[in-house]
């Protein structure tokens, strides 16, 4: 359905989201009632934490398909993870992951960026010319952008091709991200046990594609590579 154009609210919510609302009575949850009694009563018992941009069009529940209580999602700007840094400062995303390994008990955590990311694009562009500088040291995006840094450091400073070097940025920030996680204590001891996987992946946001991390080679991989082309090639209408 689409959105509608001019809804600056006035009611209790924004129209879309009550019309949406309906239709999701009307068709998933009346499919998955039980389901969702289910999940009421006994609680969530997710295998996988992805941790993913907030930019609207990437949506994991949507991209892979998830039925209720099947993914923790944590979404931030640029699916970044700080360093493990326990003291009196609030930690959003550190809480979801604290809670999603020592709760929920996940046997997953993937990174996952995509193409075309605006926290990404904007690193690259004032790295690329001063005008583009990020939002001053006391806000909020400028001090969680920097937690970048020590991806761009690997690459070098910009050349060439912005874009290519903000695809490649945002690989790296996966990679360096992934390594962030494993600052945390509990994850690196789950891992090193087997009782937990780290996964990296990109979103290709125009396209569809989806690339995975191979961590021993150090690139990016495409999945259901097949089903891809077929989707490509199969009529729209």
């Amino acid at each position: 359905m689409p959105a509608s154009t001019n809804d600056t609210g006035g009611g209790l919510l924004p129209t879309r989201l009550i019309r949406g609302y309906e239709d999701f009575l009307k068709g998933r949850f009346r499919r998955e009632q039980d389901r969702y009694g289910e999940l009421g009563r006994e609680g969530q018992k997710p295998e996988t934490l992805l941790i993913g941009c907030a930019d609207s069009r990437v949506s994991p529940e949507v991209i892979f398909d998830a039925g209720p209580g099947e993914i923790f999602v944590v979404r931030n700007i640029a699916a970044l993870v700080p360093p493990y840094m326990p003291d009196v400062n609030l930690h959003g995303t550190s809480s979801c992951i604290e809670f999603a390994v020592l709760n929920l008990e996940v046997k997953h955590i993937v990174i996952m960026g995509h193409a075309g990311c605006g926290g990404v694009r904007a690193f690259v562009d004032a790295a690329a010319d001063p005008k583009h500088a990020l939002p001053r040291p006391d806000d909020f995006i400028g001090p969680w952008m920097s937690l970048i840094k020590p991806a761009a450091e690997t690459l070098g400073p910009p050349q060439g091709s912005l874009d290519e070097y903000a695809r490649k940025l945002g690989e790296a920030a996966v990679i360096h991200t992934l390594a962030n996680l494993r600052t945390f204590p509990y994850v690196r001891e789950r891992e090193a046990s087997g009782k937990l996987a780290l996964h990296g992946a990109i979103f290709g946001t125009a396209d569809g594609r989806l690339l995975a991390l191979d961590e021993k080679q150090g690139v990016f991989l495409p999945v259901g590579g097949a089903v891809h082309a077929e989707a490509f090639a199969a009529p729209r209408f």
